[in-house]
């Protein structure tokens, strides 16, 4: 084994890691066995996510303390015993992790709930919840000696990926499908990425990154194939209940594509209950596009994840949209162990949801960012929301990732700039503009 082929070479591991589980078929997989995927799935499987890290929590639980964690950098490094990562290793310098957890009397109202927390990951570097997993990507890869990371991605991932690699001087290769937002492309560029622009879906472009992986001496940074890029994300989960003092939300809203990230919040969440540090998990609500669902269609049908076909992705959420959910395995079994649900919004609603987060709460999300307020109005809608309840919301990623998607929601709902003269005139229309409409959200409790 050499890091010539990281396909097979031994990865870096954390003072606490005793081995690995395949999801598939139950196999242990020892530290010094450990790759991306089973051994004994190389193959046909090798795709599917399945490997789940696990600690000696017992021998942790010394050092992952909340007097400990208090005296840590305010960063996801506060949490890298609990990381597949020597505590010696070099990291990325950019400040990743730690986003503000902020209440929402207003929405709480609006969703005729106790609390509203919103966990805004749009304050993370590259303004996505993404630069967790990526951080620990890079990390690892300069612990093995790579020069070279990529991964396949609508964006977010890839921007991520892109940064910290040129934090940290590595090359960085990306495969995005040609229909992702430009916005997103640009800080792909402007990182010094090599980008390639695939003429497909998402889809495509993960198997042709995955295939170019195989041949070249590259980390794959890929969402699912890596089993721990799931340990980077599980740290919002780890955030969100520090924040809140060591109480965990009754539930999680938050936009699933490729199942990743609800799978990470998963994770996190269940090694705070196995340290003790908590006392349950919340249920966790996966917010999936109409166009894209997957995932919903399996959990509502109760169909086999590794027989059931991909199917055509549409949706304006790019970050949400997979026609094969990679992290499918990890996704569901969220859902289905701590008894939350699939939700499916469609694009209009989740539009909608843009400036109705916004204006209630001060944060633009994109479009997948935004699915998780969708997801809660349209779980509020059924009356299955308690007033008693606590709920969070993860906003995955910022507005400005896709602005044509945001002035698209703002238009859909009348929300467009007045053009004024000068002088008299212009002060003469602007305050019988005002006088007019007094409220741009009709329906949504005031902030006054």
């Amino acid at each position: 084994m050499t890091a010539d082929h990281p396909a097979t070479a031994p990865f870096p591991q954390g003072p606490f890691v005793t081995h690995a589980v395949c999801r598939i078929c139950g196999k242990t997989v020892a530290p010094r066995d450990m790759g991306y995927v089973c051994p004994d799935h190389a193959g046909e499987l090798e795709n599917e996510g399945i490997l789940d890290l696990r600690y000696d929590y017992q021998a942790a639980r010394s050092a992952f303390t909340p007097e400990a964690l208090a005296h840590g950098p305010r960063s996801l490094w506060r949490y890298r015993s609990l990381l597949p990562l020597p505590l010696d290793a070099e990291t990325p310098p950019l400040a990743t992790g730690w986003t503000p957890l902020y209440e929402s009397p207003r929405l709480a109202r609006l969703l005729g709930v106790a609390r509203v927390l919103i966990k805004d990951e749009t304050r993370q570097p590259t303004a996505s919840l993404k630069d967790r997993a990526s951080a620990l990507a890079v990390a690892q890869a300069k612990s093995m000696g790579l020069t070279t990371v990529a991964c396949a991605s609508t964006g977010n991932a890839a921007a991520a990926l892109a940064g910290m690699a040129a934090s940290m001087n590595l090359n960085c290769v990306i495969f995005v499908p040609a229909s992702a937002p430009q916005a997103k492309v640009a800080q792909l560029l402007a990182f010094g990425a090599r980008v390639f622009t695939v003429q497909g879906s998402y889809d495509d472009a993960f198997d042709l990154c995955m295939a170019a992986c195989q041949v070249r001496p590259w980390y794959n940074r890929n969402t699912a194939y890596n089993p721990f890029m799931t340990e980077g994300k599980k740290t919002a989960a780890f955030e969100i209940a520090e924040q809140s003092g060591w109480e965990v939300p009754d539930r999680v809203f938050v936009g699933v594509g490729d199942g990743c990230i609800i799978g990470g919040l998963h994770k996190g969440f269940a090694d705070l209950q196995a340290l003790g540090l908590t006392t349950r998990l919340p249920r966790l609500m996966g917010v999936q596009a109409a166009g894209s669902d997957y995932l919903h269609q399996a959990w509502h049908n109760n169909e086999a994840l590794l027989t059931k076909p991909a199917i055509q992705a549409r949706t304006v959420a790019d970050s949400i949209s997979a026609g094969l959910p990679r992290d499918r395995l990890k996704a569901l079994a969220a859902v289905r162990e701590t008894n939350g649900a699939f939700i499916k919004v469609d694009d209009p609603a989740i539009l909608q949801a843009i400036p109705t987060l916004a204006h209630t709460t001060g944060v633009f999300a994109e479009p997948a960012g935004a699915a998780a307020l969708a997801g809660a109005l349209a779980t509020a809608q059924t009356s299955d929301l308690s007033p008693t309840e606590t709920i969070c919301l993860l906003i995955t990623g910022s507005g400005l990732k896709d602005v044509t998607s945001a002035i698209k929601a703002c238009s859909d709902q009348n929300l467009a700039p007045t053009p004024v003269p000068i002088g008299r005139r212009g002060l003469d229309q602007v305050l019988e503009g005002l006088h007019a409409k007094s409220s741009l959200y009709p329906g949504l409790p005031s902030s006054r």
